[in-house]
């Protein structure tokens, strides 16, 4: 039976993105024991509400480094059940992540122990294990979403997923890794799952890449590829990090095919929030549908901060933290 498909539909799709969270689930310094107000997921939790208020065509996604950074991070390094930072991602409803180079600080076991209960797909296209070449987590999903268009009608929409991360890992934390998982290329894992990732039925694929930006010519094995990612056939839009820095913005000069004000990477929308939850990325989407195929006709790329400072310096919060997180 053949899908007969209206002969055009629009449909504005919201992304919203945390990265490098490292375990600051709420506003405090986990070493010194005291209030650092201007950060973290559960002030970050408040603004994905309001932003999903806002559109109610969204979804939630994070790019990694989750599970280390902090004193609490050492705390539960290893224990058995739902790891409390997945709770609380799950709390400030995030969708999918990525494996960060952090995320293997504690070794596999530790890693191995948090990933049994995760409530949502944890991905990674570049790790393999030692020996038979599986992947230790999966390289991609699809999320499956209903979704309505500028008409009011709803849309089936197949949003593809696919993580990365640094092969620095495998000198980083060699001890925990050698001899037992490999880590290749990204721009070349992502070369050989972006197709298949279409051709399961991916409408359109976003990219979470624990990856920086950096200008020039791509090199083997890139710490900071997704500049180099953008140019891969078939990734729509990139959620970036690693970097601990903010994109779209001044922090990265113009030229090279970076559009710090655009917010792209070769013309294709990408977004990095920072780290500790001082920021939430915003990708605003719009999609076109002809025939049977999706693209991306228009986007905007923004960041919102949790707070900012005023005339005298003073940190001035914007948002409460969220209950449903602490």
């Amino acid at each position: 039976m053949t899908t007969e498909y209206p002969p055009c539909a629009s449909v504005k799709l919201r992304v919203l993105a945390t990265t490098d969270l490292h375990m600051q689930v709420r506003g405090w310094d986990y070493t010194a024991d005291r209030a650092a107000p201007g950060m973290g997921l559960a002030r970050i939790a408040s603004l994905i509400e309001a932003a999903r208020d806002e559109a109610p065509n969204s979804l939630v996604l994070d790019c990694g480094d989750h599970l280390q950074g902090n004193p609490m991070g050492d705390l539960f390094a290893g224990e058995s059940g739902l790891h409390p930072m997945f709770a609380a991602m799950h709390a400030a409803g995030i969708e999918a992540t990525t494996l960060g180079n952090h995320d293997f600080n504690y070794g596999l076991e530790a890693l191995e122990n948090a990933l049994e209960t995760a409530p949502f797909p944890v991905l990674c296209a570049n790790v393999v294990l030692t020996g038979d070449g599986a992947l230790l987590v999966p390289a991609t999903t699809i999320l499956e979403r209903r979704v309505r268009d500028a008409e009011g009608a709803e849309q089936v929409l197949r949003i593809g997923l696919i993580g990365l991360c640094p092969p620095q890992i495998m000198m980083w934390d060699a001890r925990h890794l050698s001899g037992r998982v490999e880590a290749g290329d990204m721009i070349d894992a992502a070369a050989a799952h972006v197709p298949a990732l279409r051709a399961a039925g991916a409408d359109i694929v976003i990219a979470l890449s624990h990856s920086g930006i950096e200008p020039g010519p791509r090199q083997p094995l890139q710490e900071q590829a997704s500049l180099h990612l953008a140019r891969v056939p078939g990734i729509d839009a990139i959620v970036a990090g690693h970097q601990h820095r903010l994109f779209p913005g001044p922090e990265f000069a113009a030229g090279d095919g970076i559009d710090h004000e655009a917010g792209t990477l070769h013309d294709v929308p990408t977004v990095m929030p920072g780290f500790w939850g001082t920021h939430l990325g915003v990708l605003d989407l719009d999609l076109v549908r002809d025939g049977n195929r999706w693209r991306i006709a228009g986007h905007e790329s923004t960041l919102r901060p949790v707070a900012d400072r005023t005339a005298d310096g003073s940190l001035r919060l914007l948002v409460p933290e969220s209950p449903a997180v602490l």
